[in-house]
């Protein structure tokens, strides 16, 4: 891999709730703290874009796709560097329930073991908002 900038990896966790439950609860930013751990641990708006003070990056700003009804909860993340890096994310209808897909991409020069880092945060936030959603 070696930070190619090519190599991506497909996240997901299913949830034993609709998919129209799933999405309402994560398309809402002020619902970021308690499961996208990734992302800090608050979260404020300013103008249409949403600010993360202490997210593992430092201070962050967070874009996030137009309320749709297709299930997209892509964002893009702006760095303390000015970098943005985009984030696709899905939530799928599955039988009953959903699958929430988060899609990661190695960014060039990130090192194998900062990319097994990076899968490792959005796993723990995506078993995170399962267990909110199932908790309910």
């Amino acid at each position: 891999m070696n930070g190619t900038g090519e190599e991506s990896r497909h996240l997901s966790t299913c949830i034993d709730r609709t998919a129209d439950d799933v999405y309402a609860y994560a398309a809402d930013p002020a619902n970021l703290p308690p499961w996208a751990h990734g992302l800090g641990g608050s979260i404020t708006r300013i103008g249409d874009r949403w600010v993360a003070e202490s997210s593992p990056m430092g201070r962050v700003e967070i874009t996030f796709a137009p309320r749709n009804e297709l299930g997209v909860l892509d964002h893009d993340v702006t760095l303390p560097s000015g970098e943005t890096v985009h984030n696709p994310v899905r939530v799928i209808a599955c039988d009953a329930g959903s699958e929430v897909v988060f899609t990661l991409r190695c960014r060039p020069g990130t090192s194998d073991a900062d990319f097994e880092r990076d899968a490792d945060m959005v796993s723990a936030d995506l078993t995170r908002l399962k267990e909110l959603m199932e908790s309910d």
